[in-house]
């Protein structure tokens, strides 16, 4: 028979790579601020995003906490530059005039990762 800890340690080796892979290839729900502003809730594709770039690309050089909604993240940070911005500049990607591909979800949709089989991916909700 196997020891506790033994039991403790393959229990973790099994399950943990399952959280950090629903994080990785799942939607994140922003909504802390958006529907009290009077936006929709932001839907944005983090597996899209992870396919192409390694976690530190956005969570240590552009400033991300790891926790959905954590980062308060404006649209005057987006528009000088800042978190999205870096990369949505109308330039490497779309600008922030195209409201609609992140502002995308429902109304009453809470913070927090979903897998894509949940959102359908931003511009569906």
């Amino acid at each position: 028979m196997m020891p506790i800890l033994q039991r403790i340690m393959l229990l973790l080796a099994i399950l943990l790579p399952m959280t950090i892979a629903w994080g990785e290839y799942g939607d994140v729900i922003l909504n802390t601020r958006a529907e009290s502003e009077d936006v929709s809730p932001v839907i944005f594709p983090h597996w899209f995003h992870r396919i192409r770039f390694r976690c530190s690309v956005c969570h240590v050089e552009l400033g991300f906490e790891l926790e959905a909604g954590a980062t308060v993240i404006t649209m005057d940070n987006i528009s000088s530059g800042k978190f999205c911005g870096a990369c949505h500049d109308g330039e490497i990607a779309w600008d922030a005039g195209h409201c609609d591909l992140c502002h995308s979800g429902r109304a009453g949709l809470e913070t927090g990762i979903r897998g894509g089989h949940e959102t359908m991916g931003p511009g569906i909700w």
